[in-house]
């Protein structure tokens, strides 16, 4: 798409007009026949995040007064889901970490389930109530299948469906969540928006909240945005922070300018780790994950007070070229200002960074003279440190951007996990 093009396509597609007439279209029936809200949720039963979600299935219910709709689904496939094995242990890992954050449960020591124990749980869940008492259920199911208690996960299967009525259940629940344009599990859909679980319940929350739905407005949320909180003292140590991110990926703008606030409060050293966008490394990414994404962004940028939305891709060309500016760029100091800068280009300024005249603006105004750009033009060792950055990456136990870690220890993914990256500076400093 030529940049013009993209400037203007994504520019409506992130606007605040396009989103609340969205909203007044897909809410038009609901309030011409005075119904409650309906929330469909799609629990997928060998998901972590699908366990978090589902201990506050009734309370969200309650609270707001929704009609939910439930449906069972198969994990994503692998195009949606690429280095499955590293992303189902990360999952247990994290999902721990979030459940302490908002007082939730989920075992630390939690190992992968074995195939015989999911395939009972879906046959138990989809026996169960489509109703608000599914989270009580798919909690007790969840809590056996997490903690590998098959004693009680057998327990709880004296109602269960037949394998063949589960399969349907399972096939049906994709489906629909195919039809609505989604892939994950753990996923709330209400009226043409797509919410993840704990971590985007607040967007989902405010919304129903702006439609009078809050029966204790004035309490927390129950699952409020979390970002790192910039009040711990500077230790006396500095820490090193190191930063994997991609000029490709729309969280990496997202966390970049925050990650450099986290490293300047502490006092810490901020590596960073530049590597290839995923499908630029044989990680596909379908287009129904890339319209979520940005979506996502949006919503999350609009939250953290960062511009973003005119977008001109810097797959390609554009990532290449900005990535061996960047190489040139570090060793004089101007790294971390480069970065920061070619990520706004790309995904709030509408900046070609395939082109030369976006690229050296880009980097003029990061520091670089234009020769110093045309030499890192004419250097391909970046590729080098980018193929080294990735192998770490792997090695840390994930593959995508932006992710980070604190003195060499667990790596968190994600920019809504700048507060667990916050706890460890804290950690490593007492």
């Amino acid at each position: 798409m030529k940049p013009a093009v993209s400037r203007l396509v994504t520019g409506v597609l992130a606007s605040p007009a396009r989103r609340d007439a969205v909203r007044a279209a897909t809410g038009l029936r609901r309030r011409l026949s005075g119904a409650k809200p309906a929330v469909d949720y799609f629990h997928q039963v060998d998901d972590p995040y699908s366990h978090l979600m589902a201990q506050l299935f009734g309370p969200l219910a309650k609270r707001y007064g929704l009609t939910l709709r439930v449906w069972l689904v198969p994990p994503p496939d692998d195009a949606a889901a690429p280095e499955r094995a590293r992303l189902a242990a990360f999952a247990r890992r994290d999902a721990a970490r979030v459940a302490a954050e908002y007082g939730l449960d989920f075992p630390e020591t939690a190992g992968a389930p074995a195939a015989d124990a999911v395939a009972l749980a879906q046959r138990i869940l989809a026996a169960a109530p489509r109703t608000a008492a599914f989270g009580d259920k798919a909690v007790a199911v969840g809590d056996a299948l997490w903690r590998g208690d098959t004693g009680a996960l057998s327990a709880l299967a004296a109602a269960a469906a037949s394998p063949e009525a589960a399969a349907a259940a399972v096939a049906e629940g994709g489906a629909e969540r195919l039809r609505l344009g989604h892939y994950l599990g753990g996923m709330l859909h209400f009226e043409g928006e797509w919410y993840w679980g704990v971590d985007r319940l607040n967007h989902l929350e405010e919304r129903l909240a702006g439609l009078g739905r809050d029966s204790t407005p004035g309490a927390p949320m129950l699952a409020p945005f979390r970002d790192m909180r910039l009040t711990a003292p500077k230790p006396k140590t500095p820490a090193t922070i190191e930063m994997w991110f991609s000029f490709r990926s729309p969280y990496s703008w997202l966390a970049f300018p925050r990650a450099q606030r986290l490293a300047e409060h502490f006092g810490a050293k901020l590596e960073l780790r530049y590597i290839l966008p995923m499908v630029m490394r044989g990680l596909p990414v379908p287009r129904i994950k890339s319209r979520y994404i940005f979506l996502d962004a949006k919503r999350e940028a609009d939250r953290v007070d960062l511009p973003f939305g005119r977008v001109v891709d810097p797959v390609g060309a554009g990532a290449e070229r900005a990535l061996a500016v960047l190489h040139h760029a570090a060793p004089l100091g101007l790294g971390e200002s480069f970065a920061m800068l070619g990520l706004r280009a790309a995904w709030a300024d509408g900046i070609a960074l395939a082109e030369d005249e976006g690229l050296f603006d880009v980097a003029r105004r990061a520091g670089l003279t234009d020769d110093q750009t045309r030499a890192a033009l004419a250097d391909e060792s970046w590729r080098v440190a980018a193929e080294a950055n990735r192998e770490a990456l792997f090695e840390a136990g994930l593959w995508g951007a932006p992710t980070y870690r604190v003195n060499g220890g667990a790596a968190h993914w994600g920019q809504d996990r700048l507060w667990a990256l916050e706890e460890d500076l804290i950690r490593a400093s007492a």
